[in-house]
């Protein structure tokens, strides 16, 4: 495997990785993108070209939306034929949402798009930032007989590649921000880089890239408590113009079995609302009809999200809503893998 000759595009959204302290002030402010080989030198050992494309705009990754998600995957869908893979530079906050979006808005994905970002500034005496920069574009660069190794949108953060749309971030503090609780990971990276061969997707044969703009925003979350009244529950449902709710559940898919509980849900089914049943724990699957306090929920047909994260369930959600396809077919379409995010 090699990286000689292939030419990678940043594309820098904003967050923590752009930013560079002043020391003799103390301030943050924006890393000089232009300068890149300067402030990091070690890029010059990787034998490969590297561009710089940065929003007109740069954003905090709390104001991230499907219109920022648009924007870069038109970059990548403009300069596909240009590059052999792509990194995007991203707040960790939202990278997770933007990272499943951006796999299933990609299809026929054959160029690796590796999102990345950092704990600390580009600039500061213990940042992150290098490293996951710098090992993010040796994995975006990375060949086989002139073939991408990686051909899927992944995120890289503390020496690990994760599936995209398998990642969310679990910690606020420490270097390593995020997790892939229900799959391994793709890449390790230590003296050397170790690719997991049998972790990554198929690769697509004679596939063009093929992009999905569109998105349906009238969704939901519901996270399950104790205590959760069907008034709430159907103060959410009554949402004008509300098409899809993720409810996160205990356990394996269970909730509540009192009946004014289940006939919240069944009249939001009767009028049209898809319900997605994924766990609210960090890792496991759902297993509808495990348990008798899942087996309702089963009977009414509500959505098997299976494992798949509520990250990633929302942006599936957003963007099968915007196909007007029926019922039935979206139920079908939720629960079988469209690109690795469900086991």
């Amino acid at each position: 495997m090699e990286t000689n000759n292939s030419k990678v595009l940043l594309i820098y959204t904003g967050g923590t990785i752009g930013m560079i302290k002043d020391y003799e002030t103390g301030v943050l402010r924006a890393f000089e993108f232009d300068n890149l080989y300067k402030r990091i030198p070690e890029l010059s050992h990787l034998d490969c070209e590297i561009s710089v494309h940065s929003f007109e705009k740069v954003i905090d990754s709390s104001d991230m939306n499907p219109r920022h998600w648009i924007t870069m995957a038109e970059v990548i869908e403009r300069e596909y034929e240009h590059y052999d893979g792509f990194v995007v530079l991203h707040g960790s906050d939202t990278m997770s949402y933007s990272a499943s979006a951006l796999s299933f808005m990609l299809q026929g994905l054959t160029k690796p798009v590796i999102f990345t970002g950092s704990q600390l500034p580009i600039g500061d005496l213990r940042t992150d930032a290098k490293e996951n920069l710098i090992t993010s574009i040796q994995l975006a660069a990375l060949k086989e007989n002139g073939v991408s190794v990686i051909q899927e949108v992944g995120l890289y953060f503390e020496y690990k590649l994760y599936r995209g749309n398998r990642t969310t971030k679990i910690n606020a503090e420490q270097f390593r921000a995020f997790a892939s609780p229900n799959y391994p990971i793709l890449v390790e990276s230590g003296v050397h880089l170790k690719v997991m061969k049998e972790n990554l997707l198929p690769h697509p044969v004679g596939e063009k890239l093929e992009v999905w703009k569109e998105f349906d925003t009238n969704v939901a979350i519901i996270k399950m408590f104790p205590g959760i009244t069907s008034q709430f529950l159907e103060g959410v449902f009554a949402i004008e113009g509300l098409k899809a709710v993720v409810l996160e559940t205990y356990g394996s898919g269970n909730a509540p079995t009192n009946e004014d509980f289940l006939k919240a849900l069944e009249g939001a089914i009767g009028r049209g609302i898809h319900i997605v049943n994924v766990t609210q724990c960090s890792g496991g699957s759902v297993i509808m009809g495990k348990y008798e306090a899942s087996e309702g929920l089963r009977k009414m047909g509500i959505i098997d999200g299976k494992d798949i994260t509520s990250e990633s369930a929302i942006t599936k959600l957003m963007i099968l809503l915007s196909k007007n396809i029926s019922s039935k077919t979206l139920k079908i379409k939720f629960e079988e893998s469209m690109v690795g995010e469900i086991s």
